[in-house]
């Protein structure tokens, strides 16, 4: 069984920075692959960054060069870095888990993850 409990989320403004922080706990973390997507009232989760369980890392282009996806396999952690942050990244954000995930066109697909977390809100005001 693997937990995701997310942390970071809050209220900024447009242009500011917030990091997200995902803790796993699985007795073998380093051997998923992790995601993060956002929700946003009446629309579909979506796809935000990814890192696979070998290190390769993917982004949406909305969020390319503003967002940096990192782990630490030490802590048993996954952060999401989210700089220029602007009204319409405002969602709930989730970090989901898939064991041995690899490639893009599978953790761009949150259909495709094991485990998700409850999520944490993030609000930008403009």
């Amino acid at each position: 069984q693997v937990q995701l409990v997310e942390s970071g989320g809050g209220l900024v403004q447009a242009g500011g920075s917030l990091r997200l922080s995902c803790a796993v706990s699985a007795r073998t973390s380093s051997s998923y692959a992790m995601g993060w997507f956002h929700q946003a009232p009446g629309k579909e989760r979506e796809f935000v960054a990814a890192i696979s369980w070998r290190g390769s890392i993917y982004y949406a282009d909305s969020v390319k060069d503003r967002f940096t996806i990192s782990r630490d396999n030490a802590k048993n952690t996954v952060y999401l870095q989210m700089n220029s942050l602007k009204p319409e990244d405002t969602a709930v954000y989730y970090c989901a888990a898939k064991y041995e995930g690899t490639h893009r066109d599978v953790l761009s697909n949150a259909r495709r993850y094991d485990y998700w977390g409850q999520g944490t809100q993030v609000t930008v005001s403009s």
